[in-house]
């Protein structure tokens, strides 16, 4: 057998893996279920490659009192290209089998890790929008709360539980990911390329870009601050720290995250927001934002300093009786 070419048992499982996509244009990709004592049943939205489906309707009904936009398929252009973007891949997965060629398994697995990452991307980026991009004017509304669903697992929302997981579909789609990795590595091990280790190493490199650098939301009344141990009361001057590893420390006022800072000198900072003091009091990076002290400000420690995201937004008293300084200038001992 020519080293370049497939194992047999490799052809054969790129093909189970060609059809078992075909299935997932049928079946759904994700489902979001939310439990609440109003719905002991339990309400759910079911995603598909073309359309929303389950309990739309209902769903959309509540989140009106939210101030939530309704969700509407032909809203998303998500759903005009999944199903060929799916049928790319089976067609691909099959025509990498008829080829035969190992350099064709590794461009699949990198084209497919990246199809996987944005996809990723797009479904949190849906809803990150959506649970921020509130109606001010909406029937129920709390200071700094926000109504992103879970990416994956549980998420307490006011009194709904909201449980992300994938759906038959999305199983199917991350195991024939897995398998398609194992094929690479069988097929690696018979023949060592260095195309085998470029390809490797930038779908590892995609794997890390793709580690989610956004911070949690605040609930306001639930969540506690990290240094002084008091409970968060108000959304104008929340901050967080988001390690590397991911970990997330929650602070009620900057000069706590100041005190923890200084404090735990070796915690490898992955990045750090503050509260914006006015709108919806969403987390923004440090860094990104405007501070303004001033002793008109009454934070919660101390800390005397509101962040802005942009200077037409700084109220009119601060601006007369404040001064903007920047972040390292502020935590600076």
């Amino acid at each position: 057998m020519n080293n370049k070419q497939l194992k047999p048992v490799s052809g054969i499982l790129l093909i189970v893996c060609g059809i078992s996509l075909i299935a997932v244009l049928l079946l759904p990709l994700w489902k979001i279920d939310l439990v609440a004592p109003q719905y002991p049943e339990g309400l759910r939205l079911l995603i598909y490659t073309h359309e929303l489906a389950g309990d739309v309707d209902i769903i959309n009904g509540l989140n009106h009192y939210i101030g939530m936009k309704t969700l509407h398929t032909k809203d998303f252009i998500e759903f005009s290209v999944l199903p060929y973007l799916v049928s790319f891949f089976a067609l691909a997965f099959i025509g990498t089998a008829l080829l035969g060629q190992r350099k064709y398994l590794y461009l699949l697995l990198l084209l497919f890790v990246c199809f996987g990452i944005l996809s990723i991307y797009d479904f949190w980026r849906w809803e990150y929008n959506y649970g921020h991009n509130l109606q001010p004017n909406a029937a129920i509304v709390v200071p700094g709360m926000s109504y992103q669903p879970p990416l994956i697992g549980f998420k307490q929302l006011l009194n709904f539980g909201a449980y992300s997981f994938p759906g038959a579909g999305g199983w199917i789609f991350i195991s024939v990911g897995v398998i398609c990795f194992f094929l690479v590595i069988m097929e690696w091990r018979q023949k060592n390329t260095p195309a085998f280790k470029t390809i490797i190493g930038f779908s590892v490199l995609l794997g890390m870009a793709s580690c989610n650098n956004e911070p949690e939301q605040i609930i306001i009344g639930t969540d506690h601050c990290s240094t002084c141990k008091m409970r968060i009361t108000d959304p104008r001057f929340g901050a967080e720290l988001v390690t590397a590893k991911g970990k997330v420390y929650k602070f009620d006022d900057a000069v706590c995250l100041k005190n923890y800072l200084s404090q735990e000198k070796d915690i490898a900072v992955k990045q750090l927001y503050i509260s914006l003091f006015t709108n919806t009091h969403t987390l923004t990076e440090t860094n990104k934002a405007i501070i303004v002290q001033s002793e008109l400000i009454r934070a919660p420690m101390g800390g005397n300093i509101a962040a802005f995201l942009h200077a037409d937004s700084i109220t009119a008293d601060l601006k007369a009786n404040g001064k903007v300084i920047n972040w390292n200038e502020f935590i600076r001992p």
